[in-house]
């Protein structure tokens, strides 16, 4: 009797154990299938490629950094869409915390789909803290590191952006992506989806971090250029412009400032690709008069002219039919000086001065100053005009490109010719990395190739420098670059206004449109200078640069001179 209850209170045993089994199992492979399954799916060994982290990219601000591209992470929401139920009013609710149409969201909840799908990255604090209000089943906060632009629209053309494939574009993340780009290393991981993403065990074979940049660019001065540049929006109507600061004696940039802008952080949304274009170095234009200082260099290099040199204006030219005028059609009377051709910008005056030297020799001088190479600057997509229309020997293209027209360059090549009479006669590159840089990565970057055969070499003379240097003082304290002058220094410049030609305009006709390009390049103390400025205005609402550029150029160079206590010339 005893054996037998025995026997049935292990059956007993054996059935309430077999039940529970049967239940457990019911309740993972029936009713919590999805969950397990994804789960599993979650929860397992993987082996990865891993990125390093991208190098940060630094501007000066004074004894400090100012990051210009960080790596920031962010929080993302990612979803299990089969433990959402109630998948419509799900979307509801996330698309009124997460700012997104509600029809995209329920898309991705109705995917049958055991694994989970991502909704949103780069969630702010306010989504972050609505999300976890609503508190339901199916949305899961994960963690990543994304590049970030902490001062948004500034330097946006200077910079570039990282694109969707994590490569740079455009800018300074373009051309050094190479140095700032993480290497690649394995990472052998058991993980768990949950909430928030938890990670079990690691191991890595580490990933190599890409090197920082310090940039050339002064914060403060890069800040000012860009406030100018909108305020000529405001004030002049401008199109677009471009203002470059450079250090002429070694080719530092201290600030590159392009207007239109457009914040890096959110690239994507932008239609239009031209907004990425860097005007300074990826567009051509006609420089008119400010491309006067360059016949004239060459004149007084080869001792065919001299400042006091003197010829009588005829108001117009004719060659071969077509008239060449004065601006405004104005003709002044009586011997006038070379330099005063530059005071004045007389355009039969830059004639006079390249018929002197010939056609040969000009073509040889254009080609010295750097307008037929690139200038090596380091940033992404720089291109440059190899000007085969004027090459080819056409007396009028001689004529009219002795002040300016009919030949294509970019600001920044202006800016390297401008250099080298400032600086007495060397063609320096401009660049950007700071050769001090983190680990040296940047200094390679800086010792930019020689790109040019009159690199480092003289140009034009010591002596044609400094005749040259004291010419262009004339024309601020006694031509139309009046407005450049500032009491207590000497101010070396020149003002250009050229007309559009049609074909820039994506007009496929001879000509020139009523629109101008007015230009202002000049430096300061003249007589040994530390900095450079080129301003440059697409069609503002003034007849000439006289009245546009040249007060932007005199309020940045006061800027400078007071931001650097730079000691005056001559006292007051």
């Amino acid at each position: 009797m005893k054996c037998l209850s025995r026997i049935n209170l292990i059956f007993i045993f054996i059935f309430i154990f077999g039940a529970a089994t049967i239940g457990k199992l019911f309740f993972i492979q029936i009713e919590n299938h999805s969950f397990y399954k994804a789960l599993a799916q979650g929860q397992q060994k993987l082996i990865t490629q891993v990125q390093g982290l991208r190098g940060e990219i630094f501007l000066k601000d004074g004894e400090t950094l100012k990051p210009l591209a960080v790596n920031k992470t962010w929080q993302f929401i990612y979803i299990s869409p089969n433990e959402i139920k109630d998948k419509e009013k799900m979307a509801e609710q996330l698309s009124q915390v997460l700012n997104l149409e509600k029809n995209k969201i329920l898309e991705k909840i109705q995917e049958d789909n055991d694994l989970f799908v991502s909704l949103k990255q780069k969630l702010t604090e306010e989504e972050i803290n609505n999300l976890k209000k609503i508190n339901l089943p199916g949305i899961y906060l994960g963690e990543e590191k994304l590049r970030n632009y902490p001062l948004e629209n500034l330097a946006s053309h200077l910079v570039g952006f990282l694109g969707g494939e994590g490569k740079g574009q455009y800018g300074v993340e373009g051309y050094y992506n190479d140095v700032l780009e993480g290497k690649e290393g394995i990472l052998e991981e058991e993980r768990i989806f949950g909430k928030p993403l938890t990670f079990l065990n690691s191991n890595f074979s580490p990933a190599k971090e890409g090197s920082d940049l310090i940039l050339t660019i002064d914060y403060n001065i890069q800040f000012m250029a860009e406030k100018l540049l909108r305020e000529a929006k405001e004030k002049f109507e401008i199109e677009e412009g471009q203002i470059i600061v450079m250090e002429p004696n070694s080719g530092e940039v201290f600030a590159l400032a392009h207007f239109p802008q457009f914040n890096p952080n959110y690239y994507y949304e932008e239609k239009d690709f031209e907004i990425f274009k860097n005007g300074a170095i990826q567009k051509i234009f006609e420089p008119g008069s400010v491309f006067k200082p360059i016949v004239m260099a060459a004149a007084l290099n080869q001792e065919k002219i001299t400042p006091q040199t003197t010829y009588t204006d005829p108001g117009v030219i004719k060659i071969g039919g077509w008239p060449i005028y004065n601006y405004d059609q104005r003709v002044y009377p009586g011997k006038i000086t070379m330099t005063e051709v530059l005071e004045k910008s007389i355009n039969t005056g830059a004639v006079f001065a390249e018929r002197q030297i010939g056609h040969d020799l000009f073509l040889e001088y254009i080609g010295r100053f750097g307008f037929f190479d690139e200038t090596g600057i380091d940033l992404q997509g720089e291109i440059f005009s190899q000007n085969e229309e004027f090459k080819k020997g056409y007396e009028i293209n001689f004529a009219t490109a002795s002040y300016g027209q009919g030949i294509g360059i970019t600001p920044v090549q202006l800016t390297r010719a401008f250099s080298a009479i400032a600086n007495g006669g060397k063609l320096v590159n401009p660049f950007l990395a700071d050769p001090h840089t983190k680990q040296g990565q940047g200094a390679e970057g800086a010792q930019i190739d020689e790109v040019s055969p009159y690199y480092g070499v003289g140009v034009i003379s010591q002596r044609t420098s400094s005749q040259l240097t004291a010419m262009l003082v004339s024309v601020v304290e006694n031509g139309f670059g009046k407005a450049a002058k500032i009491p207590g220094y000497f101010v070396a410049g020149k003002t250009g206004t050229a007309q559009i030609p049609l074909t820039n305009l994506g007009i496929e006709e001879k000509g020139y449109s009523e629109k101008t390009i007015q230009t202002f390049v000049g430096y300061a103390p003249a007589f040994n200078p530390k900095f450079l400025i080129l301003v440059k205005l697409n069609n503002p609402n003034t007849k000439t640069a006289e009245y546009s550029a040249v007060p932007i150029f005199r309020e940045l160079a006061k800027y400078i001179i007071d931001f650097w206590q730079i000691p005056p010339d001559y006292q007051i």
